[in-house]
């Protein structure tokens, strides 16, 4: 990989990138959201729209990228203060290194710079960085920048904030794949004992559970190679909104349409309503 080219991002970053105060109006909303049905606990999103936000404004590409990061600040503590566990943010993905060189190492710059500076405020708020993805094709100094991070919080409980870099859903498909052949060869596996849970602990996503809602902004109607086994039965919230523009507001909107649905998982209507009828009575 080769070395990450010097930009100055900096200026036009937020210096308060975490964590400010939220106005009497935002926290009404929220206790609606928390009261009125069940919260997601694991929200994925497919941050799209920073290009075309840039060209719109007459800016260019990597300024788009740029302007993104207010919006996953704002995702990321609306996120925490409403009770979501997970986020899984996709943030770049492996289709992703075919892009113009300076593009790349300006996303990769740019990565450096908002975790590096932001760690100890993710700490401080209890919140653990994770990523996921296919971490040995990234440069060292973007590596070595999340290690720390992910090692300074590792305990934390709060929200466990998932970046997925250099991932895609056929990737992690494909590594699990080779993982549970490593082990069977060993004899650690037995083929017949290869089903969909035992498929599921070898993902990168193992630990956690699969998203309930996938968010995807700019509009398209595709999930673009991400998190497909994982997505299975996630409740699907697209918006016309690019990344950039998309803020807590929007992330209230999704989760309303969330819980404003019925999930069945294969089942009836009717077989959901009894089975809510006969929890409600314990």
């Amino acid at each position: 990989m080769a070395l990450i080219k010097t930009m100055d991002l900096s200026p036009t970053l937020n210096p308060h990138w975490f964590f400010s105060d939220t106005d009497a109006e935002d926290k009404r909303i929220q206790a609606e959201l928390t009261t009125s049905c069940q919260v997601p606990q694991h929200i994925a999103v497919i941050m799209d729209g920073n290009g075309r936000w840039a060209r719109l404004k007459g800016k260019t590409r990597i300024e788009g990228h740029v302007a993104g990061v207010e919006s996953v600040r704002d995702v990321v503590e609306a996120s925490s203060q409403i009770g979501v566990k997970y986020l899984t943010l996709f943030t770049f993905s492996t289709e992703n290194w075919k892009r113009p060189e300076k593009e790349v190492s300006a996303l990769m710059q740019l990565l450096i710079r908002v975790i590096g500076r932001e760690t100890r405020k993710l700490h401080d708020n209890n919140i653990r960085l994770n990523v996921i993805g296919n971490i040995n094709l990234l440069p060292d100094k973007v590596r070595a920048v999340m290690q720390e991070t992910m090692e300074l919080t590792k305990n934390n409980s709060k929200l466990m904030l998932n970046i997925a870099l250099s991932y895609s859903g056929q990737w992690d498909i494909v590594q699990a794949c080779q993982a549970i052949g490593f082990d069977i060869r060993a004899g650690l596996v037995k083929p017949e004992a290869v089903d969909e849970q035992l498929f599921a602990s070898y993902l990168s996503t193992a630990s956690m559970p699969d998203p309930e809602l996938l968010i995807r902004t700019s509009g398209e109607f595709r999930i673009s190679n991400f998190m497909l086994w994982q997505s299975a039965y996630s409740e699907i919230f697209i918006t016309n909104t690019y990344w950039p523009d998309f803020r807590r507001s929007q992330l209230y909107d999704a989760i309303r349409e969330f819980q404003s649905r019925e999930r069945r998982f294969g089942q009836t209507s009717d077989q959901i309503q009894t089975k809510n009828s006969a929890a409600s009575k314990l």
